[in-house]
């Protein structure tokens, strides 16, 4: 992962070799293939000490939330995610062992379903210590702030296109803590993938031969899809 290159025709590029991080053979390519987004979601534990918390919710279901609930899960007992697509919220409790088998219940997340509109303001009643946003849309950031609770921390990991409008009095009325998190260390989401405590394959919706990469990519736009890779 090296970021966004766009050098007309750039064909080498020299980086220092403290850059490269060295992926065990054990881990298969279908895990390695989520490091950068996974270590956004371990960023969340070099802000907040996760001690502090027995519960936490999730705004979000995409790739990124996916990930960040089954991080937070690690150290957190009690993690709920919030979505507005029932699919996504399934997958968070598919085990990666395949078949589309479950995971075992005392180990499964809670799921809760939203409209994604200003109705879920009155929908959503219960509060939490630690809520992160991850719905990339303003509307999560107002129920996230609602539903955090008085003096809880407030992770924001949406960026939203051009200006948004927030009311801030929950932030000042309710003490809450608001920490932007954005990247995050490679080593430490290569360590949950080599002690096995996180395994993202369930995220992989289908994978194409390199040949079939137009298809792919087509095939990626589709609704509900998570993940496509591409294999020689």
């Amino acid at each position: 992962m090296l970021g966004n290159l766009d050098k007309g025709g750039l064909c080498y590029l020299a980086l220092p070799i403290e850059n490269l991080h060295e992926v065990p053979n054990f881990v298969p390519d279908e895990q390695s293939v989520f490091v950068e987004p996974l270590a956004a979601a371990c960023e969340i534990f070099e802000q907040i000490d996760a001690k502090q918390f027995r519960a936490a919710a999730v705004l979000g279901d995409g790739k990124l939330a996916q990930l960040i609930a089954r991080v937070l899960k690690t150290k957190i007992p009690r993690v709920v995610m919030y979505g507005k697509h029932q699919a996504k919220l399934d997958m968070v409790n598919v085990s990666p062992n395949g078949a589309g088998a479950k995971l075992p219940r005392g180990t499964r997340f809670e799921t809760k379903l939203l409209a994604g509109t200003d109705a879920d303001l009155k929908k959503v009643k219960e509060n939490f210590g630690l809520v992160v946003e991850a719905t990339g849309s303003p509307t999560g950031l107002a129920l996230a702030q609602q539903i955090t609770e008085p003096r809880g921390t407030l992770v924001l990991k949406s960026t939203f296109h051009g200006a948004t409008a927030v009311e801030t009095w929950p932030i000042v009325v309710k003490e809450i803590t608001v920490v932007g998190s954005r990247c995050g260390p490679f080593a430490n989401a290569l360590r949950l993938l080599r002690e096995s405590k996180v395994d993202p394959r369930s995220l992989v919706t289908r994978t194409f031969p390199l040949d079939e990469a137009p298809a792919a990519i087509a095939y990626a736009q589709q609704k509900d899809v998570m993940k496509v890779l591409l294999k020689p």
